[in-house]
């Protein structure tokens, strides 16, 4: 399995919007991708500005079919705006 963490870091005036977004794309990318099996939306209560991603798919391969879903480039036009720091990490589960 083929696991990302992504940090992001979104804008106060759009924390809620943000949120409400990828808590929708966590939603589509579960339904429309079989690649996908984990896709935890978490927040920070004492910051928040800031979500916290934990994904899983099969394996990279499925990740790479993510990033090129249409359901994810909407997100990422649509939220590129609203954050300041997005950071990304990858692992393999053992």
């Amino acid at each position: 399995m083929y696991v990302v963490v992504v940090e992001f870091s979104a804008r106060p005036r759009h924390a809620d919007a943000f949120k409400r977004r990828v808590r929708q794309q966590a939603q589509d990318s579960l339904e429309r991708e079989p690649g996908c099996h984990v896709f935890d939306v978490c927040i920070d209560p004492e910051r928040d500005n800031f979500v916290l991603l934990y994904e899983v798919y099969s394996d990279r391969a499925a990740f790479d079919a993510h990033l090129a879903s249409p359901h994810f480039m909407d997100f990422d036009a649509s939220v590129r705006g609203w954050i300041d720091d997005k950071k990304v990490a990858t692992y393999q589960k053992i």
